[in-house]
């Protein structure tokens, strides 16, 4: 059946069609979404008893709320909707067990059923998320489903289903369906079910797979000469800081670099996109609870910024960095830097540069699309007028700036760098013009927002009365603090203010408390437990930068590591220990990018200390083959 594309998509929240069971079937055309009705972000989740559905209207929603109405259970959180086809339960909602979930490819001898889930891959006109309806009915010759977030048009008098995918059952058992879309992809089915025959089998990957493999190029010249293009800005400014034409800082390790599987990346994509998704949902926990919120040391005074950030901004996060631990013994994350993330120039293209000029052919360049993500990430988001970037007088800062300055532009921004604020004053309407006069609305920053926040504690402790807007003809003195920049309501600052709550390490125990025994998850302590003190365990305080003031405890209590920093008067969380694997004479971290929610690339970070920290070496990783990876 094909859709109707000739008239006008129904207003978002219309009530476009009731399914089976009697389940309203909403329109998700959030162009026509009216602000005054739902004036927050907070005002798009939806829920039923108390249980949270998802977002309004989309097709994850409405299946979640189809199965919750229908069977009174639910799927598990996931990040995108392809995601569902990989879950192995769902959860009975007031009996708070699980019930067997069971996936089966298009083309399986087990055909759909009515109250299965249909799902499609990401790609075409599902790109990105894919998608998933509930199958009402099936014949040998269609399926019926209901849906949201595909027409938004209102159905027809008297029919019960959103449309009719068109089905194959061949004579020898396989049950086909047409993809609907000529470029999307029906992965298959899911059925709530015990019998697991003929379902899909997801065996868990060779942990070999996850191994790190260190490399060494053989020396060509004894000179290797200069291989980044000066001319460009960032590259300029990225020599200055290295001190010269290279990716690490010490020549021994000129021609090294490490090798991932396609598996081993697989599932740091994965991990990504599921991560993110699960620290903005505790997030969300945590803004909704002022003692939640109590435990991550934030000013007071902030807590209704930061509120208002959350419900107004959510989507509009840039950019940000997980760090993992990656090895035959799996896949775990330490933290997320989502407010102030680095190297992504060295992943994103001093990399790349370093294979091209060495003749490094092993696999390809996994940071070889972030620029483009991030360009794309710049190109949708709000920035209508200048850009100031905002970075302190240091050469990494420099060369970072620049390079976001780069994805800026090409995403059609135009920008200006700012170092420090001293040129920056009052307007004579209590704005904020810079040095030659473009008054201040959008800003990024290179500081982290701890940098402001320590300036608030310093001067204006927890008094909202300090930090008034200001006057139109107000003395021009004093000058702007950067306070006075960061926190105005007119000046929208990238990362969102709210992006403080996932960047603090307060949130780690708030993780494992909703999503205990998450595969990528460590467990994490507010208290010191006798189970992670029985197992090893990291202290590291709730907020801090480049492996700062950080304490590693093993099993038999004996110090690890432990190092030094300004943050020794945080308050402390405790992790499960994890140890980095030691490959190639070094402790190796695995981080990958986030872009506008998305994976976007990957880099590894070395020292022979356990801890990463700020003077820690970027060396050059590689994709290769699982055959390849395994073989050598």
């Amino acid at each position: 059946m094909d859709l109707d594309t000739k008239t006008a998509p129904a207003k978002f929240g219309t009530v476009i069609g009731v399914a089976p069971g009697n389940v309203f079937v909403y329109s998700s055309d959030y162009e026509s979404a009216d602000d005054d009705e739902l004036p927050t972000r907070q005002a798009y989740r939806s829920y039923v008893d108390d249980v949270y559905m998802g977002h309004k209207w989309q097709c994850v929603e409405f299946a979640r709320r189809w199965l919750y109405v229908n069977y009174g259970y639910v799927f598990d959180d996931i990040a995108m909707a392809y995601d569902i086809f990989r879950l192995e339960t769902v959860r009975v909602v007031r009996e708070n067990r699980l019930l067997p979930l069971r996936s089966f490819r298009n083309g399986a001898k087990r055909p759909p059923e009515p109250g299965c889930l249909l799902i499609w891959e990401e790609g075409g006109e599902f790109e990105t998320t894919g998608h998933v309806a509930i199958v009402t009915e099936v014949t040998r010759e269609y399926v019926r489903i209901v849906e949201q977030n595909v027409g938004d048009r209102v159905w027809p008098a008297g029919q019960n289903y959103s449309r009719e995918i068109k089905a194959e059952a061949t004579s020898d058992g396989h049950y086909w369906l047409e993809c609907s879309f000529g470029d999307a992809t029906i992965l298959g089915w899911t059925i709530q079910t015990d019998d697991d025959t003929h379902a899909e089998r997801f065996a868990k990957p060779d942990s070999r797979l996850f191994a790190l493999q260190a490399r060494e190029l053989t020396a060509t010249l004894e000179d290797p000469g200069e291989w980044l293009n000066v001319a460009n800005a960032d590259e300029a400014a990225y020599v200055t800081m290295m001190k010269g034409h290279k990716l690490s800082g010490r020549d021994t390790d000129l021609h090294k670099y490490y090798c991932l599987s396609e598996s081993a990346l697989a599932e740091l994509r994965r991990a990504t996109n599921e991560l993110h998704a699960l620290f903005l949902h505790a997030t969300n926990y945590v803004l909704d609870s002022d003692s939640r919120l109590a435990r991550f040391n934030i000013p007071r005074a902030l807590w209704p910024k930061i509120r208002q950030s959350w419900n107004n901004r959510r989507t509009q996060m840039i950019t940000g960095r997980f760090d993992f631990s990656l090895s035959e013994r799996g896949l775990k994350v330490y933290e997320y830097n989502c407010d102030s993330a680095s190297c992504h120039m060295e992943a994103g293209k001093i990399q790349g540069r370093w294979a091209r000029h060495f003749g490094c052919d092993d696999g390809s360049d996994p940071g070889r699309q972030l620029h483009e993500r991030l360009r794309d990430a710049w190109r949708h988001s709000d920035v209508d007028s200048v850009l100031h970037i905002m970075q302190d007088d240091d050469p990494e800062e420099t060369y970072h700036a620049l390079f976001m300055q780069e994805a800026m532009e090409a995403g059609g921004i135009s920008s200006k760098i700012v170092r420090g604020i001293s040129d920056f004053r009052w307007a004579e309407d209590g704005g904020i013009l810079d040095a030659d006069g473009v008054p201040v609305r959008w800003v990024w920053k290179t500081w982290a927002w701890e940098t402001a926040l320590d300036q608030l504690r310093a001067e204006c402790e927890d008094d909202e009365i300090r930090l008034p807007p200001r006057r139109a003809g107000a003395d021009p003195k004093p000058a702007p603090r950067l306070v006075d920049v960061l926190l105005r309501r007119e000046i929208m600052v990238y990362e969102p203010l709210w992006t403080l709550i996932p960047s603090n390490k307060a949130i780690l125990p708030v993780l494992w408390q909703m999503f205990p025994d998450y595969p990528y998850l460590l467990n994490s302590s507010y208290e010191l437990t006798d189970e992670l003190r029985a197992g090893g365990y990291v202290e590291k305080p709730i907020v801090g930068r480049g492996g700062a003031n950080i304490s590693m405890f093993d099993g038999d209590l004996n110090l690890r590591a432990e190092t030094g920093g300004q943050f020794d008067d945080r308050d402390q969380v405790y992790q499960e220990l994890f140890a980095l694997p030691f490959v190639g004479g070094y402790n190796v971290q695995v981080s990958t990018f986030s872009s506008a929610g998305r994976y976007a690339g990957a880099c590894v970070r070395v020292d022979e200390s356990p801890v990463i920290n700020m003077r820690s070496d970027n060396l050059a990783v590689r994709i290769v083959s699982d055959r390849e990876l395994t073989r050598t």
